[in-house]
């Protein structure tokens, strides 16, 4: 039992064997590493909110059926103004052809007709003036000629039909008021019915009436049906009547009077087809849509995709310029590193965030393309943003040039450029790693911030900022929650994610830090 037992224990001392090549791989400093990073639940909690991240953003708009820039679109129903309808209350005039009555010969028969005089003069000239009946007057020249007519009931012209001459008005209106049913102008003789339509023979020509229809839109045709049913709802003082039109559509008309002009302005109801804007959530828009018709969970994959896309290039640009300058001026040192040092001192004092706004404004105005704006923004945040990278930079490698191993490589006449890059620089990275992970969340804030103040990127490119940004008045803000709510939060998990997997590679790289 006793030899069993020895046997076995010899066997386990030979497979634990610090000679073993699996001991030796379990020792690896990779895998300790690995092993110490996924012993830390926030770290893993922080791999799995990226990763979450990632997928939504870049996998979820590849298999969304919509673009980024897609807009859709809805009916709704809209009042617009029509029609704007008067009484007529003052006198018009209608003058014979061939014949001038301007303003001041008006002037002239309105001062005679409010003293009841039946003539005035102008000019040397006689004017004989006759009402001809209520509200309707002729004003005459002395040979007896007709010159025009004043009068407050208006002819209208049929639908299709010609304007009535001036002779047509004349006997038209003359007969209408008093109350007589036929009249004969220019040779022919005409009918006036009881509802003052005048017609010659069977077929009607025009009407009189006291109202005024004036259409709101250019190229608008009242017809007399509409205009029938318009006046049968004012003197019912109805607020809003249906009528078919012509296209076999109904149609429905509201009325509102206005007291000071004395005016009935009618508005028709339409359906327009209009940006389905601030849409709430629903199956084909599970998180509604934006202020331009687009649908949000879209706008949110593809805005992740653009904000990290920047974080990840500036963060590139930084550690490209930080590495290249700190690694120079670490390893040389002398005036080299005082000049490049003095450099990093000018980059901390620069006003980062006024210049960006400046840039930005110059860029508004100078109307750059989005594509190419988005690109100038990468670049200028990765230029400003490197001088804390090459400072670290600068400080491991002042610790590690003077280190054995150095010697060596300078023994055996490796060049410098070499010896920087390959021998210095790779004993940084673990440093570096943690530092732009960290960063990362940084740079997609700052980029968020931008593009919330309009200064970052614009539409029809979206980000977790500018999808913020329409937030842009308390009333959104608490009505449209679906709007930015989520987009916060896509910021939160995301910054939140890589600073707790910065954290839990700096603990890995360094686990004395936790002492």
């Amino acid at each position: 039992m006793s030899d069993e037992l020895n046997n076995k224990n010899q066997q386990e001392e030979e497979q634990y064997s610090l000679n073993d090549d699996r001991r030796v791989k379990v020792l690896s400093p990779g895998a300790l590493v690995v092993k110490r990073f996924f012993r830390n639940r926030l770290a893993v909690l922080g791999l799995i909110m990226l990763i979450v991240m990632f997928a939504f953003s870049f996998i979820g708009g590849l298999i969304t059926p919509y673009g980024q820039a897609e807009q859709f679109y809805t009916y709704t129903y809209l009042e617009k103004e029509y029609v704007g309808v008067t009484r007529n209350n003052d006198l018009r005039y209608a003058v014979a052809e061939g014949q001038e009555f301007g303003t001041i010969l008006q002037a002239q028969f309105l001062l005679a007709q409010s003293k009841g005089k039946d003539s005035f003069e102008y000019k040397g000239e006689s004017y004989a003036v006759a009402e001809e009946g209520p509200d309707l007057y002729s004003i005459s020249k002395a040979d007896g000629t007709v010159l025009a007519i004043a009068y407050k009931d208006i002819v209208n012209a049929a639908d299709g039909m010609e304007e009535p001459t001036f002779p047509v008005k004349y006997g038209a209106l003359k007969a209408y008021v008093n109350k007589e049913t036929e009249f004969s102008a220019e040779g022919a003789d005409y009918a006036l019915d009881e509802d003052g339509n005048i017609l010659s023979g069977d077929e009607v020509i025009g009407y009189i009436s006291r109202f005024v229809v004036a259409p709101k839109e250019n190229g608008v045709t009242i017809t007399r049906d509409f205009k029938e049913r318009l006046e049968e709802a004012l003197e019912t003082d109805d607020e809003e009547f249906v009528y078919v039109g012509e296209d076999g559509e109904e149609h429905s008309y509201s009325i509102s009077y206005d007291a000071s002009a004395l005016v009935w302005s009618v508005k028709q109801e339409t359906a327009t087809y209009v940006y389905d804007t601030y849409a709430r959530p629903s199956y084909a828009h599970p998180l509604g849509t934006d202020n331009n018709g687009m649908d949000m969970l879209v706008r949110l994959m593809y805005g992740g995709r653009v904000s990290l896309i920047i974080g990840f290039i500036v963060v590139i640009i930084e550690t490209f310029l930080g590495v290249l300058l700190g690694g120079i001026s670490g390893y040389f040192g002398g005036w080299v590193d005082n000049l490049i040092m003095r450099l990093v001192d000018i980059f901390y004092c620069i006003p980062s965030m006024p210049i960006i706004i400046i840039l930005g404004a110059a860029m508004d105005n100078m109307r750059v393309d989005p594509q190419i704006r988005m690109l100038y923004l990468m670049l200028i945040l990765g230029f400003l943003g490197w001088a804390g990278i090459a400072r670290l930079v600068r400080g491991q490698i002042l610790s590690l040039r003077e280190q054995e191993f150095m010697t060596a490589t300078e023994a055996c006449g490796i060049r410098v450029s070499r010896r920087i890059f390959r021998h210095l620089i790779p004993n940084v990275i673990p440093q570096l790693i943690v530092t732009c992970t960290m960063g990362l969340g940084s740079v997609i804030l700052t980029e968020a911030t931008l593009s919330f103040l309009g200064l970052g990127v614009k539409f029809p490119f979206a980000s977790w900022g500018n999808i913020i940004s329409d937030v842009n008045n308390s009333y959104v803000m608490t009505t449209f929650w679906f709007v930015w709510i989520p987009a916060g939060l896509c910021l939160l998990i995301t910054v939140l994610g890589f600073n707790f997997v910065g954290d839990g590679l700096r603990d890995a790289f360094d686990p004395k830090m936790k002492r």
